[in-house]
């Protein structure tokens, strides 16, 4: 038994990466009861398809300012690549505790084609115990997420999610589709009643997004992985 424990914990930190070092030997105990579920969520980037994570369509009914209607495309998906130069100097530190395993974007634009919603799935190697932490600590006060497609300073509101279920961090970053400048950017949660951000309606696009991509996310974590024919 402790020789199978040695072994789990090894295979662990070499998955990880020399990134997490010794960390990721320890996040065998803070692996939650459902350990299946977990572990099933944390390689969903690897089993899934792109659409079925990042979805064509998300359809948000009641989910935009005074419960209208929404409705996002899919118009990009981001090439793959290592997490540090996509997530920025900001979120590579606060994501340092944890480590990033690999970062899946996209771009989504509105049915009227005024906004557009900047979007990332942040996986890491993490156990629960460290995601709760990370949750408590970062998510409140996140910084800026970088949006693919869209220059910093376009950024008009951005909400992030720590999952409590699954070793996940998913943000969406929300900006005018005309590639107008925004002075004062604001985080979803604090864009208040009269900021160009809520106003506009993009505060709620950002909250609505990550909220959708939060769901197709758990949904696909719950179905068992059928490999495809012939892999």
């Amino acid at each position: 038994m402790a020789a199978a424990v040695v072994c789990w914990a090894l295979g662990g930190g070499l998955l990880a990466g020399a990134v997490v070092g010794g960390w990721a030997a320890g996040a065998a105990e803070e692996v939650p009861a459902d350990r299946a579920a977990w572990e099933r969520a944390g390689e969903l980037w690897r089993e899934e398809t792109a659409d079925t994570l990042l979805p064509p369509v998300l359809v948000g009914d009641g989910a935009g300012p005074g419960g209208a209607d929404r409705r996002w495309t899919r118009t990009a998906v981001a090439a793959d690549g290592p997490c540090a130069p996509a997530l920025g100097a900001e979120w590579n530190a606060a994501l340092a505790p944890v480590g990033c395993t690999r970062l899946l974007r996209a771009t989504y634009t509105d049915a009227t084609r005024s906004s557009l919603l900047s979007v990332g799935l942040v996986f890491t190697p993490a156990g629960r115990a460290a995601t709760d932490t990370l949750r408590t600590r970062f998510e409140p006060a996140a910084p800026p997420p970088r949006a693919y497609g869209l220059a910093d300073r376009q950024r008009a509101s951005w909400a992030v999610s720590v999952l409590p279920d699954a070793p996940v961090v998913v943000y969406a970053v929300s900006a005018f589709a005309d590639g107008r400048a925004v002075d004062r950017p604001r985080p979803a949660a604090a864009a208040g009643a009269t900021t160009p951000a809520a106003q506009s309606g993009l505060a709620h696009e950002a909250r609505a997004v990550t909220d959708r991509l939060e769901r197709a996310l758990r949904r696909t974590a719950a179905t068992p992985h059928r490999p495809e024919a012939g892999r």
